[in-house]
């Protein structure tokens, strides 16, 4: 899914304002305010609205209109706009970071969520393609060693067949 950081019509709207939140919940820092359940409800809410207000804003709303819509006052949007409150800033960020490339991963990530997946840090991720690279560079050496074991069997069935026969001929001189 390609992330409209200009949106232009409701869809993309509600996909850069979905991104936008998701993407900074994820992020470290978040994680850490939202972790008292007391707070988390007010920040949760307070991400959205600024999501919803620079998703909007980007989509070339004014300031009256995406106050309108998102039932909240004016003064509450600019400040969101402004980075003057804290849900502002971060959600201004992630959007900085979107635009530069530096979350890809992250929003790969809610990509995966969003069809139901499961998700799996990048360090495990990492972690499990070297794993499965070494597990097949040994396979291929098994495979090698395999290979070189049954010409060394076929050699020795040759030498022991020669041996048999060379017995057989010296019984028949005896």
């Amino acid at each position: 899914m390609e992330v409209p950081l200009n949106p232009i019509g409701r869809e993309e709207i509600h996909r850069l304002e979905s991104i936008l939140l998701f993407a900074t919940l994820f992020r470290p820092e978040v994680i850490e305010l939202i972790k008292d359940p007391a707070e988390r409800l007010t920040w949760v809410d307070s991400l959205a609205v600024a999501a919803g207000t620079i998703a909007r804003e980007k989509a070339g709303m004014t300031v009256p209109e995406i106050a309108v819509e998102l039932g909240r006052t004016e003064q509450t949007i600019r400040k969101h706009l402004k980075g003057e409150t804290k849900a502002g800033q971060l959600i201004g960020e992630t959007y900085e970071l979107i635009k530069q490339g530096k979350l890809d991963e992250l929003v790969k990530n809610i990509e995966v969520l969003a069809r139901g997946g499961q998700l799996v840090a990048v360090e495990e991720c990492e972690k499990l393609k070297k794993e499965k690279e070494e597990l097949e560079e040994k396979a291929s050496r098994l495979e090698e060693e395999k290979r070189q074991l049954e010409a060394k069997i076929e050699n020795i069935k040759a030498v022991l067949r020669d041996a048999l026969e060379r017995v057989k001929d010296i019984e028949k001189l005896l």
